[in-house]
């Protein structure tokens, strides 16, 4: 059966290549919704709209939603609202930093 936790373990493989940690942790993962079908859709953001890696980095998170075992289909949304803010990033990842 599949759960929205084995698919946060396979985001957490996405790495922000300018800031070097997981895009989960970041905070950059809004929501995820599962149908009964197992098809999944991945709410995310970036750290700022501008990033250069913006098609890179949802084509890396739509390929580790698509091969989680058990997701039958896939789609990544990037959005804006709410705009990301490090408050948002886990204790884990602010310590990574040296911020917490």
């Amino acid at each position: 059966m599949l759960i929205e936790q084995d698919i946060l373990n396979r985001l957490r493989e996405v790495i922000d290549p300018e800031i070097g940690l997981n895009i989960v942790d970041l905070g950059l993962i809004y929501s995820i919704e599962m149908n009964a079908k197992n098809q999944v859709h991945v709410k995310m953001t970036l750290t700022t709209p501008g990033c250069p890696m913006h098609d890179a980095m949802s084509t890396w998170a739509l390929r580790a939603v698509e091969t989680t075992p058990g997701v039958a289909g896939a789609s990544v949304e990037v959005v804006w609202d709410p705009p990301w803010n490090p408050a948002m990033m886990t204790a884990f990842a602010k310590k990574q930093l040296g911020w917490g």
